[in-house]
C-alpha cells in the first residue's frame, strides 16, 4: 500500500492491518468494542438509510450498522488498505447491500446529496488539516439536506492538563497529527462548512466523543 502521509497512523498495513480489531480491543482493554456499538446505536440508524462510511477498515462498523437495516437500506465503505479490504469482503460477505470500494477519503469524492449519514471513526485526526477539511466536504457534499455526520474520534482537550501516565501514552501511540486535532475547536469547523445542530457523547473518562452534525443546506 502507497503511504500518502508517512507520519499518519492511520494508514494501517501489514500485521497491524491484518489484526487490527484485535489490536484495539487490547489497546483500550476491551472498551472499543462496546464504545463502538453505544456509538452506532446512538446513531438512530433507520431501516432505509444510505450510509457513508469513511475509513472503513475490516468491516467491523458496518456490520453492526446492517443490523439495523431493511432491505433498502445501504452502506457503502471506503479505505485504501488492501489488508483492511479484504477483511471488510470477508466480514460483509453475507451482506449484498454493503459493499466497499477502494478510493481515499482526502481527495473529492463524486456522491453528491445520495446519503443519510457520514460516519468517520478514529481516521480524521490521523490527517493534517488541508486534508481533513477535504474530507469534511465530501461529507456536506455526500449528504442529503438535513443528513447527520458522525465523528467518532479523540474529544478537544489540552494534553498538558491530562494525567502524565496518559500524556506518555499519546505521544507513544500518536502521531504527530493528532497533536494539532485535540487542540481545534471542531464545531466551529464544522460550522463553515454548512453543519450545525450538534451533539456529542463522550467515552473513556470524555478523551474520546461521538460528535453528530446536521447539515444544513
Amino acid at each position: 500500500m502507497c503511504t500518502y502521509y508517512p507520519e499518519s497512523k492511520v494508514e494501517v498495513s501489514g500485521f497491524n492491518a491484518r489484526h487490527y480489531d484485535m489490536l484495539m480491543d487490547m489497546i483500550t482493554l476491551g472498551n472499543y468494542s462496546s464504545m463502538i456499538r453505544k456509538a452506532i446505536r446512538l446513531m438512530k440508524i433507520r431501516p432505509s438509510d444510505k450510509i457513508l462510511d469513511l475509513g472503513a477498515g475490516t468491516g467491523r462498523n458496518a456490520c453492526l450498522m446492517k443490523r439495523y437495516f431493511s432491505s433498502g437500506g445501504e452502506l457503502i465503505g471506503l479505505d485504501i488498505s488492501e489488508e483492511m479490504i479484504s477483511q471488510f469482503q470477508k466480514n460483509c460477505a453475507d451482506f449484498p447491500n454493503v459493499k466497499i470500494i477502494d478510493a481515499r477519503i482526502d481527495q473529492d469524492l463524486a456522491y453528491e446529496r445520495y446519503f443519510d449519514k457520514v460516519f468517520i471513526s478514529f481516521v480524521l485526526h490521523g490527517f493534517p488539516q488541508k486534508a481533513r477539511n477535504q474530507i469534511i466536504r465530501n461529507a456536506v457534499k455526500a449528504l442529503k439536506k438535513g443528513g447527520e455526520f458522525f465523528i467518532l474520534d479523540y474529544n478537544e482537550f489540552s494534553l498538558k492538563e491530562i494525567p502524565f501516565y496518559l500524556r506518555i501514552a499519546f505521544k507513544i501511540m500518536e502521531c504527530s497529527y493528532a497533536f494539532d486535532y485535540i487542540e481545534r475547536d471542531w464545531k466551529k469547523i464544522l460550522q463553515k462548512d454548512g453543519f450545525d445542530h450538534f451533539t456529542e457523547h463522550h467515552y473513556l473518562k470524555k478523551y474520546v466523543r461521538l460528535l453528530s452534525a446536521q447539515k444544513n443546506g
